[in-house]
């Protein structure tokens, strides 16, 4: 799409919401169509790691350089006006890393928070945290709940960060809230997708529309797996690190590429369909 060739950091003087882009941002700017981006976003944050190796540094080097991907993404994305932004930081699974790196997320994750919070304010961002939030260390909690106090008045983008967050951990919370809302009256005899949905930690929001990959894995990796079942996947070799703006605007174009039928059809397809005729007729 972009010609490498050219200057990827010339900077192009605009007004628009996003400031002063690059050239290259500008190039894919003028093909978005606004009026048909995403309500809701979901990131699967991959390739720290690997970054970090490429460059013959520590892994937490590449996390630190990740922070920078998430603050441009999130700024990007309240800046769209899209609805909603569902970032993967720390899934139930995570735990098995080595409790030094495992650390300095949480660190890092506490010194995010409190350094980011003028960005999010300005933004109108207001937060959310999706998954066990009970099973973090204290002062991970502590955090945790002064950001969502300070920015639950705004009225902009909603940003959720999974932490300590699983799929099927989430699932498994939402039912067993149905039971504990009958009262020991028994399990309801029956459980509706609407009353499921109704007790999973994305309460209130739409279900993503698409659901971004970073560092080329083909797989969800237990994320968001009730709500993404008709999410459109975009799945890009660029590490984590290496997501700029210009990564996110190409992911939207992608996105807006896709047909979304839901299951069904196309209305003009259905109409050109031809009688199937009985054999011998």
């Amino acid at each position: 799409m972009w010609d490498n060739k050219q200057n990827k950091n010339l900077r192009v003087a605009s007004s628009h919401p996003l400031g002063a882009l690059t050239a290259e941002e500008a190039f894919l700017w003028e093909r978005l169509d606004l009026a048909r981006l995403p309500r809701h976003i979901a990131v699967i944050m991959d390739g720290n790691g690997r970054w970090a190796q490429k460059r013959h540094l520590p892994r937490i080097a590449g996390h630190r350089s990740g922070t920078q991907s998430a603050r441009t993404t999130i700024e990007t994305c309240a800046r769209l006006k899209i609805e909603a932004l569902t970032l993967y930081a720390f899934s139930v699974e995570n735990w098995r890393r080595p409790k030094t790196e495992i650390d300095f997320l949480m660190a890092l994750l506490r010194e995010y928070l409190r350094k980011e919070m003028p960005l999010l304010q300005k933004n109108q961002i207001r937060m959310r945290f999706l998954g066990r939030i009970d099973e973090l260390p204290a002062g991970v909690q502590n955090d945790v709940r002064e950001a969502m106090e300070k920015t639950a008045g705004n009225k902009g983008m909603v940003l959720c960060v999974a932490l300590n967050y699983g799929g099927r951990a989430e699932i498994v919370d939402a039912m067993n809230e149905i039971l504990s809302e009958s009262n020991g009256s028994g399990m309801p005899s029956k459980v509706t997708e609407e009353q499921l949905s109704e007790h999973l930690y994305t309460k209130g929001l739409p279900d993503p529309d698409l659901l971004i990959r970073t560092s080329g894995e083909m797989r969800v990796s237990n994320f968001l797996l009730w709500q993404i079942a008709y999410a459109e996947i975009f799945v890009t070799e660029t590490l984590w690190p290496d997501f700029n703006r210009a990564r996110l605007l190409e992911a939207l174009l992608e996105y807006q590429k896709r047909e979304r039928r839901y299951g069904g059809i196309r209305e003009d397809a259905a109409s050109d369909e031809k009688p199937v005729r009985a054999a011998g007729h």
